[in-house]
């Protein structure tokens, strides 16, 4: 399995279901370690006759824009979590997600990859490690909309093929600017940010992780259910059942 993948990968009705492959983001840049306390100069003292420079301003918060469009409703077995999607600036992501959780395809599955300090991801697997069919028809990359991957944004997953997103997303713990478009990455589109429930997303984010899943050494001991996933203030409606078979003539 490629370590490229990321669908925070993921037919139902009538279309036949299609093999699931886990798709993920790159892993969390670790090269740098962080510097030993012990090894740190003492701070320079200030001249008894000599007041404090003033501390430097705190650095802004990277955030992304205000954001158009419904909400859903990410019920988990930690608790809530709430997303803002921007049906704007990612109309054909928005669009995706919302056809999967009006299809019910989330409910009962887990978050099946925890990297501690870079992402939550779920999508199409449940607490066995299952994938569950997909719709045909990928989403075209919408990276480039001018959201970025910061902590609580949400973005969809995808393969080594940018336009191969499906049903998975996941979420940013930190800022990840390394999971945008650049000149040298197509990125991952992203099409929502946490509103409510962002400690719910640390909690998630600290648990103990393992093999018993998709994602060798990244999938929770202790799977973490998807109760449901529901579009606020829209009824959660059952799926359609299947129109029973014509039966022919004689």
């Amino acid at each position: 399995m490629r370590a490229i993948v990321f669908s925070l990968s993921l037919c139902l009705f009538a279309a036949p279901s299609l093999a699931q492959t886990a798709q993920t983001p790159p892993p969390a840049d670790s090269t740098t370690p962080p510097a030993s306390d012990a090894a740190a100069p003492p701070p320079a003292q200030a001249p008894a006759d000599q007041a404090p420079a003033a501390a430097p301003a705190p650095a802004p918060v990277a955030a992304n824009p205000p954001m158009t469009g419904p909400k859903i409703l990410i019920s988990t077995a930690m608790g809530d979590i709430t997303v803002q999607l921007d049906s704007q600036r990612a109309p054909k992501s928005v669009a995706n997600v919302l056809r999967y959780v009006r299809d019910h395809h989330y409910n009962g599955t887990v978050f099946y990859r925890v990297v501690k300090g870079f992402v939550d991801q779920m999508g199409s697997f449940d607490a066995k490690g299952q994938g569950r069919g997909i719709f045909p028809g990928p989403v075209p990359l919408e990276a480039d909309n001018g959201l970025k991957n910061v902590r609580g944004a949400v973005a969809l997953a995808h393969g080594d093929d940018p336009n191969s997103a499906a049903a998975d997303f996941f979420i940013d713990v930190a800022d990840l600017p390394s999971l945008d478009k650049s000149d040298t990455s197509v990125g991952y589109a992203v099409f929502g940010q946490v509103v409510d429930g962002m400690d719910v997303v640390d909690a998630i984010n600290q648990v103990p992780v393992g093999d018993n899943g998709p994602m060798k050494g990244e999938a929770p001991v202790d799977p973490i259910l998807i109760e449901k996933v529901s579009i606020v203030g829209e009824p959660n409606m059952a799926p359609k059942a299947a129109a029973p078979a014509k039966r022919k003539k004689k």
